[in-house]
């Protein structure tokens, strides 16, 4: 097979309540894998890009045609396999098994490395998924808003003690399809922020979006700005199009300290996700092809740099944290030796909601309409009032967030929200309220699904960081509890060599078999996050697991309620 590396196809989701597949759960398959090259979603279409450095939906155009023809062509007894986003088989299962099957990026451990990953990757033999990029869930920059949101609330609440941002004001940088939400995110909860980006077409875009309220011409002007805002206490989002490692060194010779300091560039992927000191974007894309010894090393001096800052900030009172892009151990491999002083953001701020089996929930409305999702918050606002916390996320979601593709929704929901959800999501299209089917997934960053020792299971209580049972059987159970697709990958997040994880979809389509499924898999998938972190030994999720559905093995059966099998 020739392979084409590029397009100039324009891809989107189809919309409206007429299927071009023989079942919802293919057709929901179809329209998520197209949306995730939706111009208005994805980093690099052309190149099948989506977020996160290189993350990809298909392998090559040839491969996505391929995987098109077969969902279409997919019957409700079949399933689809597909390799590192390539299409290997359609083979004969059941109407409970899962339409699609999907594994990505996954080495054999001793080759599990950059160099041998991407020497495998340019000879059209694996894909790099990222997360939900070839999972077929990605939604744009919300996908990722909620959870920074609900990272910077936690931060409030642990280092200031107070409910929201008001009056303090966060550095960062990255403006890219992640980093792109920490703006929004900061103003959300009352905060100001100053994000820089060397790239000025993502400054652009995040003005053009609205993630990003205003643009500073240098760096005078946007200290300046952010200040009066502090001052004010009011709200405010500054971009600066600038080098972080020009800039953070230069605010630490000013002695200035801000109140929070962070950093989202792409920097797992060093070679695309970080520019160094001195280049533009063009610049760097042709070095990078032309000397890429000579360019990963001035990106490590310059990485180099700003770590050392952040640390001298830290030093002068700043609270600062790695949001999960392996910066710390990009930077100690660049000679930053206490590189690992910058607190992960899963350990300090996150886990406590992990243990109790709480994490990034999301849903997309498969027929485009953008009234399916506000009748959906509406729902929630009525049937969840007495979750406070949530319910001002969404009623912030619904005033602030503008739609990228399909119309979609993402929100942390815990152990026994998620299914509670889902059945009255399934109720909405059965009665039909809603104007078609709902794809109901997650990020893979999550509670029970993934293993990451510079994140998602960064310092655990029993030392178990590096156990990657726990996404295998998160799969495993998945698959056993009906999602309508699930997906395992490596190294979404952190990079090669550093994180395996899983992911699902169940579709809503108001049958009594939609139902059945969401009872399984919206209970199972958070229920394993909580009998992980019970194995782990945090007490909040033993004593949530003593009132559990599911029984956890050394919890002695008179501390936990008689069951009866979910329907």
């Amino acid at each position: 097979m020739t392979r084409t590396l590029e397009s100039d196809r324009v891809v989107r989701a189809p919309r409206g309540p007429e299927r071009s597949c023989r079942g919802w759960g293919q057709e929901a398959a179809l329209r998520l894998l197209m949306n995730n090259l939706d111009p208005e979603v994805a980093r690099d279409p052309r190149r099948l890009v989506v977020y996160g450095g290189r993350g990809k939906a298909a392998r090559d155009w040839e491969s996505f045609d391929l995987i098109v023809e077969a969902l279409r062509g997919l019957g409700e007894e079949e399933t689809l396999l597909v390799q590192s986003g390539k299409p290997v088989g359609v083979f004969p299962t059941s109407a409970y098994a899962p339409r699609v099957l999907i594994s990505n990026a996954v080495l054999v451990p001793r080759w599990a490395t950059d160099e041998v990953f991407w020497d495998l990757e340019a000879r059209g033999l694996t894909m790099f998924g990222q997360m939900t990029a070839g999972s077929w869930i990605y939604i744009g920059t919300q996908g990722i808003l909620q959870g920074t949101y609900e990272t910077l609330a936690a931060l409030a609440r642990r280092e200031f003690a107070a409910p929201d941002l008001s009056g303090r004001w966060m550095l960062s940088s990255g403006l890219g399809e992640m980093g792109g939400a920490q703006p929004l995110a900061t103003t959300l909860l009352g905060g100001v922020a100053l994000v820089v980006d060397v790239d000025p077409k993502a400054v652009a875009r995040r003005l053009r979006h609205r993630y990003l309220d205003a643009e500073a011409r240098d760096l005078d002007e946007a200290l300046r700005t952010v200040g009066e805002a502090v001052r004010e206490r009011r709200a405010l989002s500054v971009g600066l199009c600038a080098n972080a490692s020009d800039v953070y060194p230069e605010i630490v010779r000013r002695n200035i300290t801000p109140d929070i300091v962070s950093d989202q560039t792409a920097a797992h992927d060093l070679l695309v996700g970080y520019i160094p000191q001195g280049m533009g974007v063009e610049e760097a894309a042709r070095q990078r092809d032309s000397d890429p010894k000579e360019y990963l090393s001035r990106v490590r001096t310059s990485l180099a740099k700003e770590a050392r800052s952040i640390l001298a900030m830290r030093s002068a009172g700043a609270v600062t944290f790695e949001y999960g892009n392996n910066f710390r151990a990009q930077a100690r491999d660049a000679g930053v030796a206490d590189a690992f002083d910058i607190p992960g953001y899963v350990p300090r701020y996150i886990r406590p909601l992990f243990a109790v089996g709480s994490g990034p929930f999301r849903w997309v409305a498969l027929t485009g309409e953008a009234d399916d999702i506000r009748r959906i918050d509406r729902a929630i606002l009525s049937e969840f009032s007495g979750n406070e916390h949530l319910c001002r996320w969404i009623r912030l979601a619904g005033e602030k967030v503008r739609f990228q593709g399909l119309p979609a929704r993402i929100c942390y929901m815990g152990y026994g929200e998620r299914e509670k959800f889902g059945h009255l999501v399934n109720s909405l299209v059965h009665d039909h309220e809603l104007s078609g089917p709902i794809a109901i997934g997650r990020d893979h960053h999550d509670t029970g699904s993934v293993a990451s020792p510079y994140r998602e299971t960064e310092g655990m209580r029993d030392g178990s960081d590096a156990i990657a049972d726990w996404p295998v059987l998160n799969a495993l159970l998945n698959v056993a509890s009906g999602a309508t697709w699930v997906s395992f990958h490596h190294g979404g997040g952190v990079g090669i060599g550093n994180s395996l994880h899983a992911g699902l979809v169940v579709v809503a389509d108001g049958s009594s078999e939609a139902e059945a499924r969401i009872a399984r898999v919206l209970h199972n998938d958070p229920g394993l996050g909580v009998a992980r972190h019970a194995d782990a030994g945090y007490p909040e999720s033993i004593e949530l697991a003593r009132t559990a559905r599911f029984r956890v093995p050394g919890i002695p059966p008179s501390e936990q309620p008689s069951r009866q099998a979910s329907p």
